[in-house]
């Protein structure tokens, strides 16, 4: 499985984004899928997980009411709406496809994606 992440950009804070995740192969809806995010000269960072039918939705304390994770196991994508943006929001956003929740939340998952930079200005 492959995954590339797009829709990344520079955006005021309040502002709103929405990444973009496409998986390559047959198997997707096999996975739970979760973003993450990583700050410069910090680690990597849990933001959202969503179960393999999407009837389950996890995110971090910190995007909680902002952040909204969803997936399409059509068209092989998940997304991840960001609103109200804030500087400390700046990351290079990646998802990742895992077994199970548990897997993905703890950052073990099995197939990782380039990210995608959001820069949130002041």
């Amino acid at each position: 499985v492959q995954l590339q992440a797009s829709g990344g950009g520079l955006v005021q804070a309040g502002g709103s984004l929405r990444l973009s995740c496409a998986a390559s192969g047959r198997t997707f809806s096999s996975y739970t899928v979760g973003w993450f995010r990583q700050a410069p000269g910090k680690g990597r960072e849990f933001v959202a997980a969503v179960t393999r039918s999407g009837g389950s939705l996890y995110s971090s304390d910190s995007v909680k009411g902002r952040f909204t994770i969803s997936r399409d196991n059509l068209k092989n994508m998940v997304f991840l709406q960001m609103n109200s943006l804030k500087p400390e929001d700046t990351a290079v956003y990646s998802c990742a496809l895992g077994e199970d929740t548990r897997t993905v939340i703890s950052g073990r998952a099995r197939y990782w994606g380039q990210g995608t930079l959001v820069t949130v200005s002041s």
